[in-house]
C-alpha cells in the first residue's frame, strides 16, 4: 500500500504544482488521470524520490519514503515521461549496464535477469540492435524492462502510451496488466482509455489537486443520468455553450455531437448519454473550471 497524506509542492517562483494530495493506493493498477500541466509528473517524481515535497508525507508498506529515499529506490521501478538512453548501445548491453547500477553485481544473475526481461517485453530478437533504431513502442517496452530490474514492489509509469500507434499501445498495456497483478503500479496519463481498460481504481488530478477518486465503474454509475447528448450543426455550438454546460464536443459526418452536464432532462432534443469514463473525466474538468476564482464573472 502506498499512502500519500497532504502532499504539496510549491516551486520557488510560487507555482503550486501539488495541492494537499491525499491518496491510498493498493496493489494492482492505479490510474492517475489528468490534463497536461495538471501536476501528474511532479507527483510521480515526488513519489519516485527525485524531488522533495514542500509538505506532507509518503509511506510505502510502512517505509517513510521521505526519510529513507534510498530504501524505496531499491524497491522502485520508474519509467519517466522522457526516457533517455545511450542511442548507439544495444538493448542487451544497455539493460546489462542498468542491472549493474541497480546492484546486480553477479555476472550469471545479471545475465539471467537481462535475458528474462528482454523475453518478457518481446525484445529478445532485437537484443543486439542499437536502441537508436527502435520504434517508439519498442523504446517504451525497453523502458518497462529497465523499470522491472530487481523485481520492484512499486512501479511508476508516466505517460507511457503517448505517441504509440494502436497496436503498440495495446501490446504495451497488456504487458502492464500482467505486471500489475502482484505489485503497486501507478499509471499516470491523460488518455482516458488507458485507465478505463486497465485500472480497478483511479483518481483525477487537476491543477495539482485530487478532484475525483474511486473505482471507474462506480464513478460512471454515479454520473449516469447527469450527462446528455445531442447532434447539432457546427455553427450552433456557440449558442449552445451559452445555454448549457457543454463538457465535450466532437465532429461526426460534418456535424457536431455535444455532451452537456445537467441534473435533469434538459429537453430540447437531448438524449441521455450512455455514460463512460470519458464523460466522467470531462465533467470533472468542467466542474473544476466552474469552481475557479473569477469563473462566475467570466460566465
Amino acid at each position: 500500500m502506498l499512502e500519500l497524506s497532504g502532499v504539496s509542492h510549491v516551486y520557488p517562483n510560487g507555482t503550486r504544482a501539488l495541492d494537499d494530495v491525499t491518496l491510498s493506493i493498493p496493489k494492482g493498477m492505479y490510474g492517475l488521470l489528468g490534463p497536461n500541466g495538471a501536476g501528474k509528473s511532479t507527483l510521480m517524481r515526488t513519489v519516485a524520490t527525485l524531488q522533495t515535497p514542500t509538505s506532507g508525507s509518503i509511506v510505502f508498506d510502512g517505509l517513510d519514503v521521505l526519510e529513507q529515499p534510498e530504501e524505496l529506490r531499491k524497491r522502485l521501478g520508474y519509467l519517466p515521461q522522457d526516457f533517455g538512453v545511450y542511442p548507439r548501445v544495444s538493448a542487451y548491453d544497455m539493460l546489462d549496464h542498468m542491472a549493474v547500477l541497480k546492484g546486480i553485481a553477479g555476472k550469471a544473475e545479471r545475465r539471467d535477469t537481462v535475458e528474462t526481461l528482454l523475453a518478457q517485453v518481446n525484445l529478445w530478437d532485437v537484443r543486439k540492435k542499437a536502441i537508436a533504431g527502435f520504434s517508439g513502442g519498442m523504446r517504451q517496452r525497453f523502458g518497462i524492462a529497465q523499470a522491472l530490474i530487481g523485481n520492484p514492489d512499486l512501479i511508476i509509469v508516466d505517460e507511457p502510451t503517448a505517441g504509440l500507434d494502436p497496436e503498440e499501445r495495446n501490446r504495451f498495456l497488456n504487458l502492464l496488466a500482467e505486471i500489475g497483478e502482484n505489485v503497486v503500479v501507478i499509471l499516470s496519463t491523460h488518455i482516458v482509455e488507458d485507465v478505463a481498460d486497465l485500472c480497478p481504481r483511479m483518481a483525477v488530478l487537476v491543477n495539482g489537486a485530487i478532484r475525483l477518486e474511486g473505482a471507474p465503474k462506480d464513478l460512471i454509475d454515479k454520473a449516469r443520468g447527469t450527462i446528455w447528448a445531442k447532434t447539432i450543426e457546427r455553427g450552433e455550438l456557440g449558442a449552445y455553450r451559452k445555454m448549457y454546460e457543454v463538457i465535450s464536443t466532437r465532429l461526426f459526418a460534418g456535424r457536431t455531437i455535444i455532451h452537456i452536464l445537467s441534473p435533469t432532462d434538459p429537453g430540447d432534443g437531448f438524449e441521455q448519454a450512455p455514460g463512460g469514463l470519458e464523460d466522467v473525466y470531462f465533467s470533472t474538468l468542467a466542474a473544476t473550471r466552474r469552481d475557479e476564482p473569477g469563473a462566475a464573472q467570466a460566465a
